[in-house]
């Protein structure tokens, strides 16, 4: 999976390709834990996100868990509507901090 990834500082933003599926979940999964230590902040920009299946959905998850047990914020943002709702309707919404 080809991930862009900025950092301002200390700050990273990684935007997403157009898919997270189970064949680029584990590549999308080791790019963010690879860079863990690296960054004060992790933004998720998903402009370019167009399907999300369970398994990204796992990874999320697991960043989300990884970083706020070491304090560290996690943002999302530019969510589609399609991925929003999918976010939303599996209650990732009051879980992860979308914006």
């Amino acid at each position: 999976m080809e991930l862009i990834k900025n950092y301002n500082e200390k700050e990273l933003t990684i935007e997403t390709g157009n898919k997270i599926d189970t064949t680029t979940a584990p590549d999308f999964e080791n790019e963010i834990m690879d860079e863990m230590g690296n960054f004060d902040s992790l933004t998720l920009d998903l402009k370019n996100l167009e399907y999300i299946s369970s398994a990204g959905l796992r990874v999320l998850i697991l960043v989300q868990k990884k970083l706020k047990a070491d304090d560290i914020p996690f943002v999302i943002i530019n969510t589609n509507d399609n991925i929003k709702n999918i976010l939303t309707m599996s209650g990732f919404d009051k879980i992860l901090n979308i914006q």
